[in-house]
């Protein structure tokens, strides 16, 4: 069963930025697909961004260009940093981890929570 630990939520004002990041109890780097979501109060948790084993990233519209995630194989760490942070950004931050599908990472099918095996506790981002 692989665990999953976020760390570096925060407040911060808006136009500033959070490094967060995701570390994974087993190796994930050769079979899951790494996503992060987020939930709002009140609302649906959506995907903001996936990562492939090779480092191929996909955001979501509300996050491209602001975001960016990266991972560590080796460490089995997950970076995303947000920058120009926007009170809608508010939300609780989730990492999570899904079996590759036919041996990639696409967009269409992680950016749905359905096709996540393991999820962290998830860490608050507050921006106002």
């Amino acid at each position: 069963h692989v665990q999953l630990v976020e760390s570096g939520g925060g407040s911060v004002q808006a136009g500033g930025f959070l490094r967060l990041s995701c570390a994974a109890s087993d190796h994930t780097s050769s079979s899951y697909c790494m996503t992060w979501f987020r939930q709002a109060p009140g609302k649906e948790r959506v995907g903001v961004a996936c990562i492939d084993t090779d480092g191929t990233a996909f955001y979501a519209d509300s996050v491209k260009g602001r975001l960016t995630i990266s991972r560590d194989n080796a460490k089995n760490t997950l970076y995303p940093q947000m920058n120009s942070l926007k009170p809608e950004d508010t939300a609780m931050y989730y990492c999570a981890a899904g079996p590759l599908y036919g041996g990639s990472c696409r967009w269409e099918r992680f950016s749905h929570s359905d096709f996540h095996d393991h999820w962290g506790q998830g860490t608050q981002v507050t921006v106002s």
